[in-house]
């Protein structure tokens, strides 16, 4: 196999090029999602943290609103989490897998795209929240299973950003979660006309192989293989095609696993026909993929890929580790990206966890 040659990465050779990747680290982002409980919230180590995306909200008509009471609170205990941490930016995301059912006809409406952002503004000004993110899955592509979609929805995205720039003013953050596969790419936005209205768009270069799958795969790799073309490497290259910049492209790891029932053994279970299983934490990962339950755990060096196979059972997991969100986080740092985001918080330990990697991996930045 030919070695791969990352894309970008130069390496640091003198004192200079140190001072400038200091510099660059300064305004790296580490991004974390919250889909957790009330109480949940007072473990996280918020402080390894520069974003902090509450998930989610929805659309009530054409307005965004919260799910109620525990919602507030989780908001309100996310906003004095800038008392100790004055950096920090806490934000509100839309949408998210399942949860932008009527995003496409309420957005193919100018009235609708203002009076939401209106109602966006109120929120944030309520809450003392430093923006919103967008995770409409997907534009002008199929997305959730019967959700409408439309061709005019990659238009309609470009106005909702608009709208939002122009109710929010120029100091809020406004960021995307966009599909880390080619036909999102190619297909839901006007990236020239998007990316100078957003800060950044959060690369979700996770569920690359997803649970509609007949066949098994790395759902997260950093790099392409000959059979398996989607990785964060290669949605971060058809990003700067589109000309979107590197300093606002943030790639995505994955704080779960994928575990998939295939059909033989060959492979190790990998690129083999099957059907999705469950889905697994990383918090509880070493607790049930491991030898002692029957599973062997590889490397896929040219994807830089973690996964395990359960040989008698035909099992086929897929997910990251310390040492691939490590290799991610340093990716970021020499192709000077914007930064790294994982979904999400509940999925990792509270202390020790690979939101501490990626901590590590900054402190330490060295290829």
């Amino acid at each position: 196999m030919k070695k791969f040659i990352p894309f970008f990465i130069t390496l640091l050779v003198s004192t200079g090029s140190g001072i400038a990747q200091r510099s660059q680290l300064n305004h790296f982002t580490v991004t974390g999602y919250y889909a957790g409980n009330t109480t949940a919230i007072d473990s996280i180590e918020a402080g390894k943290l520069t974003h902090l995306i509450f998930s989610f909200a929805h659309l009530d008509s054409n307005r965004i609103s919260l799910g109620g009471a525990t919602d507030t609170i989780i908001l309100n205990k996310m906003t004095l989490l800038k008392q100790k941490y004055p950096s920090l930016k806490v934000m509100v995301s839309l949408g998210g897998w399942g949860g932008c059912m009527t995003c496409s006809p309420v957005f193919a409406v100018s009235k609708s795209r203002i009076e939401f952002a209106l109602s966006v503004k109120k929120l944030c000004d309520k809450f003392k929240l430093d923006g919103i993110d967008l995770d409409w899955e997907y534009p002008a592509i199929e997305g959730y299973p019967g959700h409408p979609y439309a061709a005019n929805d990659k238009t309609n995205f470009t106005e909702l950003i608009r709208a939002l720039r122009q109710a929010l003013g120029v100091k809020a953050e406004i960021s995307f979660a966009a599909g880390g596969f080619g036909k999102f790419i190619e297909e839901s936005v006007e990236w020239d006309k998007v990316m100078s209205l957003v800060n950044r768009v959060n690369l979700m270069s996770y569920d690359l192989v997803g649970g509609y799958s007949e066949v098994s795969g790395h759902h997260t790799p950093l790099y392409s293989n000959k059979v398996q073309k989607e990785s964060v490497d290669n949605g971060v290259r058809l990003l700067v095609s589109k000309g979107v910049p590197a300093g606002k492209i943030v790639i995505g790891g994955a704080f779960y696993g994928r575990i998939f029932s295939v059909s033989d053994s060959l492979n190790h279970g990998l690129n083999r026909p099957g059907n999705f299983y469950k889905g697994i934490s990383y918090k509880y990962l070493n607790d049930s993929i491991n030898p002692a339950n029957g599973y062997e755990i590889y490397l896929d060096k040219i994807s830089a890929a973690p996964y395990a196979f359960n040989a008698r059972r035909k099992l086929f997991a897929t997910f990251d580790d310390s040492l691939s969100v490590t290799r991610k986080t340093r990716y970021a740092i020499h192709n000077k990206l914007n930064g790294i985001m994982f979904w999400q918080l509940m999925d990792d330990k509270f202390t020790g966890g690979l939101l501490n990697v990626i901590h590590q991996a900054l402190i330490n930045p060295s290829f």
